[in-house]
């Protein structure tokens, strides 16, 4: 059974950084995709980034272009988000997401209703 676990959220003040951690395990991190995927209060669930299996392209969210990066460490099994320059709309429950597809031909995360595993969620709060 695949199984997520995230960590690393917490407080921060605008313009500093975290860095998410979801442990993957039950599957073999190399077959799967893995993506970020963030859900405001009030909000949907939406992309920020993901990674794809084989190649490791990468996607992100315009919103977190040049700020935020997504990487994978096979024998740890573990996806990172980097999360640098941090806004109050950062603020969020993040999720780990695991798929066998999912980046989109366009280049996106794929629609979070497709997704098949879900993390428990990290809460992230970026206030002064």
């Amino acid at each position: 059974q695949l199984q997520l676990v995230e960590s690393g959220g917490g407080l921060v003040q605008p313009g500093g950084s975290l860095r998410l951690s979801c442990a993957v395990s039950g599957f073999n991190l190399g077959y799967i995709g893995i993506g970020w995927f963030r859900q405001a209060p009030g909000a949907e669930r939406e992309g920020v980034s993901c990674i794809r299996t084989q190649g490791g392209r990468t996607s992100y969210a315009e919103s977190v272009k040049g700020r935020f990066t997504i990487s994978k460490d096979n024998a740890k099994r573990t996806v990172y988000l980097q999360m640098d320059s941090l806004r109050p709309e950062n603020t969020g429950i993040y999720y780990c997401a695991a798929n066998l597809v999912i980046v989109t031909d366009q280049g996106l995360c794929i629609s979070p209703s497709r997704i098949g595993y879900w993390g428990q969620g990290t809460q992230v709060t970026v206030s002064s």
